[in-house]
């Protein structure tokens, strides 16, 4: 599994050198030859030589695959911003490739001064993470004889991962196409901007469909000035977080699948009252004059953060503190299940303020029994009490990442900021002091930063379980 990652990196550099080729950068286009002849090479030498002793991939193997697979991931991609002359340490490439294929926004790269294959790299990194490096992988495992489904539930950032078809693999086809096929969309709509080369619109592209959020300028999206683009982004940056099955069931005209699904309705809701405050609070705080303008800067900035796609649409550093708390709060929720957003997901939030619910009730009707549902379907116990402690779990990481940071950012308000930003892989920090990019982060954090980078995309417990004796335990029963 480590040599078909491996493989499948090296061949993500072909389109990497062809830029390169392009824009005349000679010294990249070396690199991505060299680095791409070296992955494929070695990783299909090995991958093709493997003899599997069995077939079956248990839950504990698939947590081990996904781990190590997206660590080796991060440390191949590090090597190439390493050595491409990009002025990184080691270290500060290992941050910048984690925050590539885990979709965090993140970047120490000089936008001005880097090469174009290199950012076009970090973008495609987006797009590889963003479905998902295994997801891609489990489509084709069928074909060696093994099963996907363990390796698929480590890797998705859902509570449950559902199969809309009777294989786990077809039903990752389908998600591959859905997606690709909104690359393609956006792409062209960019385009049709006039605003953009093919270049810009291509990262643009790769970053929106990814909610990675990676810009080619310091101004965000502001660099357009561009009501058009700020459209097209905000609108695919809503609709890639979106549960993709619902695009399945809306393909198959099963529309009452779409039309009375829980999550979407409540993150929709979310997103149009929040909209509705921040732009009450802009025009009340004196930000914008015009009540038009202070909606849609809160609006995309609104949907900036509850997809943790994290572009930049507006100087929102500067909003008043409500703005500011209720952006806050929507990066750490973060989007739906099954889709490319980071964050705690909506699903879960929703079963939170419902089990809330459930003990104001039980204390005024002690012996009533009050269930949980979604719709006309009670909630498993067992899902519930799953996501609490993922609930609980994110708060603890939380607060140890805001104290580890806090050893050497002087402002609390910034550790607790850049952690949820990290942690939710929104990579887009609240305020304008101290960014992640600082040289206050010394290479010690910029190490931890990047493993709350990948404990956040891989929704905590699979690297978590890794730190457990029992998960190493050969004689525990085998699950």
């Amino acid at each position: 599994m480590l040599s078909l990652v491996m493989g499948i990196i090296g061949l993500s550099l072909i389109p990497a050198g062809i830029c390169a080729a392009i824009y005349g950068e000679y010294k990249a286009l070396v690199d991505c030859i060299l680095f791409a002849l070296l992955y494929c090479t070695a990783g299909f030498a090995v991958f093709s030589k493997t003899k599997l002793t069995r077939r079956h991939v248990s839950a504990r193997d698939g947590y081990l695959v996904v781990a190590s697979c997206w660590i080796f991931a991060c440390f191949l991609g590090a090597a190439v911003f390493f050595f491409s002359g990009q002025d990184l340490t080691f270290v500060q490439s290992v941050f910048e490739s984690t925050a590539g294929f885990t979709t965090t926004g993140a970047s120490l790269l000089d936008e001005g001064r880097t090469a174009k294959s290199m950012l076009f790299f970090k973008a495609l990194a987006h797009w590889i993470g963003g479905m998902g490096i295994l997801v891609l992988v489990v489509s084709i495992l069928p074909k060696l004889g093994i099963g996907g489904q363990s390796i698929a539930m480590a890797e998705t950032p859902t509570p449950k991962i559902e199969k809309v078809t009777d294989r786990i693999s077809d039903t990752t086809r389908i998600l591959y196409i859905m997606y690709i096929s909104f690359t393609a969309i956006e792409f062209v709509l960019l385009l049709l901007s006039r605003k953009m080369e093919v270049f810009d619109a291509l990262v643009n592209t790769l970053s929106t469909i990814s909610t990675g959020g990676f810009m080619t300028h310091d101004l965000g999206i502001r660099y357009y000035e561009s009501v058009y683009v700020e459209t097209v982004i905000t609108v695919f940056s809503f609709l890639v977080t979106v549960n993709f099955n619902l695009y399945y069931f809306l393909i198959n005209r099963r529309t009452r699948e779409l039309t009375q699904n829980t999550e979407l309705r409540v993150f929709m809701c979310v997103i149009a009252s929040t909209s509705v405050l921040i732009a009450l609070n802009l025009k009340l705080s004196g930000i914008y004059d015009n009540i038009g303008t202070a909606l849609r800067h809160s609006l995309t900035q609104v949907v900036s953060f509850a997809t943790t796609s994290g572009f930049s649409f507006a100087e929102f550093t500067s909003w008043p503190s409500l703005s500011k708390m209720l952006l806050f709060l929507l990066m750490m929720v973060g989007g739906c299940a099954s889709s490319t957003a980071g964050g705690m997901k909506m699903i879960r939030a929703i079963v939170v303020f419902k089990l809330i619910f459930r003990g104001f009730v039980k204390r005024i009707h002690p012996r009533s029994v009050v269930s949980i549902k979604f719709g006309d379907t009670s909630v498993d116990s067992r899902i519930i009490s799953q996501i609490a402690t993922f609930v609980i779990t994110y708060l603890f990481i939380m607060l140890l990442g805001t104290a580890v940071l806090s050893v050497k950012c002087p402002s609390l308000e910034v550790s607790l900021c850049t952690v949820v930003s990290l942690l939710s892989n929104t990579g887009l920090p609240l305020t304008s002091s101290y960014p992640i990019s600082s040289t206050v982060f010394g290479p010690g954090l910029h190490l931890f930063m990047s493993l709350i980078m990948i404990v956040g995309r891989l929704e905590i417990f699979t690297i978590l379980m890794l730190f457990m004796p029992a998960f190493w335990n050969p004689s525990r029963q085998k699950g």
